[in-house]
């Protein structure tokens, strides 16, 4: 059964990942809507997302043409899951700490589906403490954290922080359904 699948896109260079996830969702025949960070903007384009979803990507947490239908909101209603893909250490931590000033952050409050997010950051940014009391604090929420791997970072350290490869992340997903 078709899914509808918000992907929030925060700034990492793992975003690089995301048209492919989006493509693979889109042949299993889920619907796909993006929204992105600020920061997601240095790392994919929203043309791109837009060409592989089929759908207008958003980013303004307030959007004069979508505000008559509350759209800051209205895009948390649709979602059946929201997955959060790349998580950056800032986006983990307003998560966990409840702070919604960007639309990505906005609608993981505002949100009735279940959320799930995938960590990618630099190995010693994941082992910071702050960071792993963030996720604690965040899988005591009830979220979903899809694990960073082990491997060559795009910085040249090792270690994990990776993101999932967007087959495992598409693979992934269902578990979520389980929830509704």
């Amino acid at each position: 059964m078709a899914q509808n699948i918000l992907i929030g896109i925060s700034g990492g260079i793992a975003a690089y990942k995301i048209p492919q996830l989006v493509r693979l969702l889109k042949k299993q025949g889920d619907n796909v809507r993006i929204v992105m960070s600020e920061h997601a903007h240095e790392f994919v384009t929203a043309t791109t997302l837009q060409a592989v979803s089929g759908e207008a990507v958003r980013d303004a947490l307030f959007d004069p043409a979508a505000e008559q239908g509350m759209g800051h909101i209205e895009l948390a209603r649709w979602a059946d899951a929201y997955l959060i893909a790349p998580a950056s250490a800032n986006t983990l931590g307003k998560l966990a700490h409840g702070i919604a000033d960007n639309l990505l952050t906005n609608l993981a409050a505002a949100r009735k589906c279940p959320l799930a997010i995938a960590p990618a950051m630099n190995v010693e940014m994941w082992r910071n403490p702050a960071n792993q009391r963030n996720i604690a604090q965040l899988l005591s929420d009830g979220i979903t954290v899809f694990p960073p791997a082990d491997g060559e970072q795009a910085c040249g350290e090792t270690g994990t922080g990776r993101m999932p490869e967007a087959a495992e992340l598409a693979d992934l997903l269902p578990d979520l359904w389980t929830v509704l």
